[in-house]
């Protein structure tokens, strides 16, 4: 039934967005006791108030959330990973488990860092994981067991679904899944805009968007079919609908969409080029 995370104490380096969000799920499902989690932040006054908010221990101190920690959740800024990692090594042993969320940064970087061979685990979740509804893509390091992977599916399972790839992957990952929310905000936004000027109204026209939108996609995942047999199943003979995919088509909406995430995704290996 999955990877039990009880009785495991947790450290979540870097409790900002990503972490604090990913944090904030565990305790609201019961996956984690407050007591079983240390978390840190980089300056008093905000490691007080989140203590306070979240009814955890949350300081300053990387090295001493590590050193008791199982497992240890890296929600730092992709530039000072190393240097966080480099820092807790003296802590670090091999029966912990390091869980990266840290954008373009290699597992192999992070094993490097802390000079042992200990398991990293990479994650790329998405923003819809704030309400449970996104989806997070795994990948094993170097010294990561198929067990390891199980335990981080099951921490990020608190935001969505799932996926295990190859590290090779990860940039287009990152590219389609971590950068598609906002592809798709902007055809929801487009489509709602195109409903205002056809004469509905505006909050109307946003709804209808945004479910039909949310429609369609739960009937990919629910069905599996492919997305080309569920359009063609819409489009009647000679009907609407094919005028106005005949429109998307001339204004290359297909080939655009291509195009945005092989750039994202160059990006991405720009950026792991450089952390």
């Amino acid at each position: 039934m999955g990877f039990d995370l009880s009785g495991k104490r947790v450290a979540v380096l870097g409790a900002g967005k990503m972490g604090g969000i990913l944090l904030k799920a565990l305790l609201e499902k019961g996956l984690l006791l407050p007591s079983s989690i240390a978390a840190t932040v980089q300056h008093e006054e905000r490691a007080k108030d989140l203590s306070q908010k979240l009814g955890v221990a949350v300081g300053t101190d990387n090295v001493a959330a590590v050193r008791n920690a199982d497992i240890i959740l890296i929600g730092l800024k992709p530039q000072i990973v190393k240097e966080v990692m480099e820092q807790v090594r003296s802590v670090a042993t091999t029966k912990q488990l390091f869980i990266s969320v840290a954008a373009s940064v290699p597992t192999s970087l992070i094993e490097q860092a802390l000079g042992l061979n200990v398991p990293v685990i990479r994650a790329m979740p998405n923003t819809p994981c704030l309400l449970g509804v996104g989806i997070t893509a795994l990948c094993r390091g170097k010294y990561a067991s198929v067990e390891h992977l199980e335990a981080a599916s099951a921490l990020f399972k608190v935001g969505g679904r799932t996926v295990a790839v190859d590290e090779k992957h990860m940039d287009a990952v990152t590219a389609l899944s971590g950068s598609g929310p906002a592809y798709i905000y902007i055809i929801l936004e487009s489509l709602a805009e195109a409903g205002v000027k056809v004469g509905l109204p505006r909050d109307v026209a946003t709804l209808l968007a945004a479910q039909t939108t949310l429609g369609a996609a739960t009937v990919v995942l629910e069905t599996g079919d492919h997305p080309a047999l569920l359009k063609d199943a819409v489009t009647t003979p000679a009907g609407c609908t094919i005028d106005g995919i005949l429109e998307l088509e001339e204004g290359k909406l297909r080939v655009t969409l291509i195009k945005a995430v092989v750039k994202a995704a160059q990006r991405a290996k720009e950026l792991a080029y450089s952390s």
